[in-house]
């Protein structure tokens, strides 16, 4: 079916495969992420081989609060979640369903980044660890603050799909960027357990 078929007609139930622009988006997208867990696995060798040098600065088991952590990680998964809820909206073509569950999804990481900005605070005002204190906490915020970044930049662009899906609907064109953008938002959450897990609960435990 043509392109302008779907747009004038009844949308398939998966819109964003609905043309050959749309499945390409979605490929593109895989090979974007390939690059992107190349690049996050570079910076979690070089936090695990720095994590030792700490410079006579804090330690990460002193440093490292893991009920703050642990919200955040709970934050990011629920977030996970929504933009699931989000997609299955968009696959029964209910359109306000799947700004809701997008909105919630924007509100969760915006609570996240609220956390790790009041996590960062913490260290750097009460516990004269920055990122030049040593070694250490210039991997450990590369790492953290790349992957905050990340989420920053989700949040943004997801607002600009939730205003766009305000002015032009839901259509086989702006179907295959809400689904990106949520395997965008579910790669930052799986790069988020991995950096709990060797950041956090490894620094905690030594």
């Amino acid at each position: 079916m043509s392109h302008a078929e779907h747009v004038n007609g009844e949308l398939p139930h998966e819109p964003e495969k609905a043309t050959l622009e749309g499945r390409n988006k979605i490929l593109g997208f895989w090979l974007f992420l390939g690059g992107e867990a190349v690049l996050f696995g570079t910076l979690f060798a070089t936090f695990l081989a720095l994590r030792g040098q700490n410079n006579e600065g804090p330690t990460a088991s002193e440093l490292f609060s893991l009920p703050i952590t642990a919200a955040a990680t709970l934050i990011l998964l629920v977030s996970s979640l929504t933009s699931v809820f989000a997609i299955q909206a968009l696959h029964r073509h209910n359109i306000e369903k799947l700004k809701l569950w997008l909105i919630v999804t924007v509100v969760l990481g915006l609570c996240f980044l609220g956390l790790e900005i009041y996590e960062f605070y913490e260290y750097v005002a009460h516990e004269s660890f920055n990122m030049k204190t040593s070694a250490f906490s210039s991997a450990f915020y590369t790492l953290v603050g790349f992957h905050g970044a990340h989420v920053a930049f989700g949040v943004v662009w997801i607002s600009l799909l939730i205003a766009q899906l305000f002015r032009k609907g839901l259509t086989v064109v702006t179907a295959p960027k809400v689904y990106v953008s949520a395997m965008y938002w579910h790669f930052i959450d799986v790069v988020w357990v991995f950096i709990f897990s060797v950041v956090y609960l490894l620094g905690k435990v030594g």
